[in-house]
Formats: C-alpha cells, structure tokens, sequence
C-alpha cells in the first residue's frame, strides 16, 4: 500500500508541483489513514479492498482520539484526493470516499496583541546589544508595519526595501505582487540593521536575501519564529506569540483605526474580501460603532 503512496507522492510533486510544505502535508494525513487500515482489525492488504465503512471507521477513530473539526477535514480532503486518483490511474476500481462528505472545518480565529502588547514587545526588542537582536528588531517592526506572512518577511531580498519611498515589494501567494508603505520607525529600524547589523552576518557579496543568520544565509522562517518566541518569553506574555499574531494584529489595528475593509484586505494580499473579514476577526462593538458613524439615522 506505501507504493501508491509514493506514486500519489510523485505526482503531487512533478506534475502538480506543490511545494514541500503542503507535500508533507499530504504524506503526513494519508500514512495516518495506511497506520489505522493496517494495525486495525480490518484484514485490509491492498487499496481495492477498502470500503465506505473502513472510512467512515477511521472518522469515527479520529473523533475518538480529539482530532480537531480542521484536523479532520483537512485528513478527509488528502484521503480524496488520493483515492481520486487511483480511481483515475485505475489503481482501484471503485472510489469508497464518493458518498463520504468532508467535515467542516469551521473557523479557527487567530489572537489579536493588544495595542499596549506590541507596544511592550517593540520596545523590548529595540534593548540591543548584538546584531542577531538588531536583525530581529527589524523583522518585528517590518512584520507589524506591513502585515506580511512570515515565509513573505523571510523571503524578501534587499531590493525589495526601498527606504526612500518607505516601501517594501512582496510577492504573495497566487503570485501576486503588493507594494506595502512602512513607517517611519521600521524605515530607521531596517536601515540600521542593513547598515550596521548585516554585514556582520555577510559571507557573500552574492547573497540577495535581506534577513541573514549567523552562517551568511537566508533565515528560515522556523529561526525566526523561534527568535520571537524568545522574546515573548523576555517580555513576559503569558501565552505564546507568534508571527501570525503579529499579522492578525496588523490587520485588526488597522479596522479599530478606521481602515476600510477592502483597504486591509489589499494590504493582506487576500484574493477574497470574505477572507479578510474573518481573519481580521470583526467584533461586534466594531461593527456597531461603524454603523453608527456611517448611517444617517443611526
């Protein structure tokens, strides 16, 4: 049975060319359902013999063992798309997930810092005294002056910072290219880092990327994270920070600030307005005072 994985595997990669993240992703969710065919009391030796009941076994496995709705929906997603394609590749004859619907996943909704937080945490981060901390400096500053995603903030280079026009280029997901403004205090906070704090880490005049770690190469989005948990830890957050946070903070600072939606969803790179308005998690009494300012007879 781990054949067709691999077949599966393969083309995943080189003809739908998915990135190693969402590979694992998939290899991850369906060795998970091989596991539970396979040390069950199923008899199950090959792929033709599982049926609709081994499935909806596994969902009910799942649910036994506290799988979160997302957990699960995403699991049931990856079983469909494999066994959709052994039933095209005619690895099986008949497809057991045809009738079985995918569970809704719901809406798992990121903490927003507050103001007075990530007050506390810039201010923190700004006490340097080596250049790795000058260099997470800016990369916090960056992060909440422009709302990036962290594999975004990572994978910018050098000339995708213009700090005379306090800009910095992006290009997201689907491709699609944002021309983000900064502020003035993450424009002196990159500057200082690029002037004072890279070229320490610089090995090659080659190297294109902005952030650096300490051996001359990009910064992987992993080291970063772990460089702000160190710091959330430092300023004494109860719970942990991560750079989603700092992107969901962005966004909502922007909306209680009185940013238009579709102003926020811009800047996000989001392709769908209704997936800006449940990222930026809109409470009520938001929603009540811009009523209240925009309708005449409010």
């Amino acid at each position: 049975m781990l054949a067709e994985l691999e077949t599966f595997m393969s083309y995943l990669s080189v003809e739908r060319g998915l990135s190693g993240h969402t590979l694992s992703a998939y290899r991850n969710d369906t060795s998970a359902l091989i596991d539970f065919l396979t040390t069950t009391d199923t008899g199950i030796t090959g792929w033709n013999q599982v049926a609709e009941t081994d499935i909806r076994r596994f969902l009910n496995d799942l649910d036994e063992r506290g799988y979160a709705p997302a957990t699960k929906s995403r699991k049931i997603a990856s079983a469909k798309s494999f066994f959709k394609f052994m039933t095209e590749e005619q690895i099986i004859d008949d497809n057991p997930l045809v009738d079985v619907r995918q569970p809704k996943a719901g809406q798992s909704l990121p903490k927003a810092l507050s103001i007075e937080e990530v007050d506390r945490l810039l201010e923190l981060s700004s006490n340097t005294d080596s250049v790795e901390q000058v260099r997470d400096m800016a990369m916090i500053e960056l992060m909440y002056a422009t709302g990036l995603r962290v594999s975004e903030l990572v994978g910018l280079n050098l000339r995708d910072v213009d700090l005379d026009a306090q800009t910095v280029r992006t290009v997201g997901k689907g491709s699609k290219e944002r021309v983000l403004p900064i502020y003035n205090t993450a424009v002196e906070s990159i500057a200082s880092y690029i002037t004072y704090s890279r070229p320490a880490h610089s090995r090659s005049q080659t190297e294109d990327a902005l952030f650096l770690n300490r051996r001359g190469g990009r910064l992987t989005r992993q080291a970063y994270w772990l460089r702000l948990k160190k710091l959330a830890i430092r300023a004494g957050f109860s719970s942990k920070i991560t750079p989603h946070m700092l992107r969901h903070s962005f966004a909502t600072h922007l909306l209680h600030g009185g940013a238009s939606l579709r102003h926020v969803q811009e800047l996000l790179g989001h392709s769908s307005i209704s997936t800006t308005q449940i990222y930026t998690h809109l409470t009520d009494d938001h929603v009540r005072s811009e009523y209240s300012k925009a309708h005449p007879r409010a």
